[in-house]
């Protein structure tokens, strides 16, 4: 049996990420036809906007009939990480790719299909990228049509379940390299104490979502490149070679 291609390798890869983002879509789908969306501009908005919680975020202001300029700026803050992480993603590409398929493959860098394509060995080419951006941009688009065609089909209980479907999305990238690498793990925790600061503590509780997102972010991933950076070797590396 012949070797898959690059592209087979990230369809396949993309498949269980294609699956969760069917379960979390199809909620969206539903939410926006229940407060007085027409079908085809949900499925519009999924197929124009491949996010979780911005698309969320934004679609709710629109049925609130919020100001542009709030939608505008609610949205730029809760998606800012994408930003970040297109910088990461980008010194992981294959240096010859164009700059015209970076900027086409930037569209389907969401939080699942980074997390992935930076576990992937080696650099990554466009057509690896390209294969793991199908699946869920597909399952992104099915549920959201699934959902905004069944709206009033299941009781409100199953609704709010499916809603939770993404965390458990979150677990399952972050746990497996989380239990092999140690890095991993510690930058994971900082994330969370920090997270978890944001939302207890006086003051730091009135920080909106979108900037609490991004400021864990900074400050994890930075305490991640000074103390583990690349092609150093971690504690336990230096031990065993002071032993030798």
């Amino acid at each position: 049996m012949e070797n898959p291609s690059p592209f087979q390798k990230g369809l396949t890869g993309g498949i269980p990420i294609g699956l969760g983002y069917l379960s979390v879509s199809f909620t969206f789908g539903m939410m926006a036809v229940e407060n007085g969306l027409p079908a085809w501009i949900a499925v519009l908005i999924s197929m124009t906007n491949l996010t979780s919680a911005g698309q969320f975020a934004g679609t709710a202001l629109i049925l609130s009939n919020a100001l542009f300029l709030e939608i505008a700026v609610t949205t730029l803050v809760i998606n800012l990480r994408y930003t970040l992480m297109s910088f990461s993603l980008s010194q992981k590409l294959d240096p010859a790719m164009p700059i015209l398929q970076r900027c086409l493959l930037a569209f389907g860098n969401t939080d699942e299909i980074f997390a992935v394509a930076m576990q992937q060995p080696g650099a990554v080419g466009a057509s690896y990228l390209a294969g793991l951006i199908t699946v869920p941009y597909l399952g992104w688009f099915a549920g959201t049509l699934l959902g905004a065609t069944a709206t009033g089909l299941l009781p409100p209980a199953v609704r709010s379940a499916l809603g939770i479907a993404i965390y458990g999305m979150f677990i399952a990238i972050i746990i497996p390299p989380a239990c092999k690498l140690r890095p991993v793990a510690q930058v994971v925790l900082l994330s969370a104490a920090l997270s978890c600061l944001f939302r207890y503590l006086p003051g730091l509780r009135q920080i909106s979502s979108g900037w609490v997102v991004i400021l864990c972010a900074l400050a994890a991933s930075a305490f991640g490149a000074l103390r583990f950076p690349t092609g150093q070797p971690d504690e336990r590396d230096a031990g065993k070679e002071g032993e030798a």
